[in-house]
């Protein structure tokens, strides 16, 4: 009687013992090769923001991009692993083409001198494998130009007169798409 009580309490704490391993125990990814970055466009620090985009940042590892890892004429994600996601905080004239506020997918076509870029209202996905034209909100053409090299694909803005630019970069590539917020359904003349 006394050997099946012993029995039970070394079977339960054997029991508490894995279980307790099995719960502590994490499976943590490594370090993903091409990490996130988050940009904003605001006026000023203390300004509210008026765009933001949260992107993947490849690196080209002293290889030719576009053309090569990046092919011409096909969709790209615009950056690595989930889709780049843009988040318009007011409405605004994105390329010419009236966008509401709210989060958008960004994608590409590139080209060797015109890229077409794409707003999809399809979010929360991973890539451009999902890509449905039927949620295009705005789809515009903009030219490429050259630069010096960038390793890792990025994204900035650029104010320019009455307007601003989403710069994207990689490689010795530059793309800028023309953005002009709206208030009132009038464009401001000065950001």
């Amino acid at each position: 009687m006394k050997t099946k009580r012993i029995l039970k309490i070394l079977l339960f704490l054997l029991i508490a013992i894995l279980l307790k391993n099995n719960i502590s125990a994490q499976n943590f990814e490594d370090l993903d090769e091409s990490p996130h970055d988050i940009t904003y466009y605001r006026k000023s620090r203390v300004a509210p923001p008026l765009v933001k985009v949260i992107y993947g940042r490849p690196q080209r590892n002293g290889k030719e991009v576009f053309g090569n890892i990046v092919a011409y004429g096909k969709l790209w994600k615009t950056g690595a692993n989930e889709a780049t996601e843009v988040k318009f905080y007011q409405d605004i004239l994105f390329g010419g083409v009236q966008v509401s506020a709210g989060t958008y997918v960004l994608l590409t076509i590139p080209g060797e001198k015109e890229w077409e870029v794409i707003l999809s209202s399809n979010v929360d996905v991973w890539g451009a494998f999902q890509y449905n034209p039927l949620f295009d909100v705005a789809k515009i053409s903009v030219s490429s130009c050259k630069a010096e090299e960038l390793e890792v694909f990025s994204i900035a803005f650029k104010e320019k007169k009455n307007s601003i630019q989403m710069v994207l970069a990689w490689d010795s590539t530059r793309v800028k798409i023309p953005i002009m917020k709206l208030k009132n359904k009038e464009l401001y003349a000065k950001l």
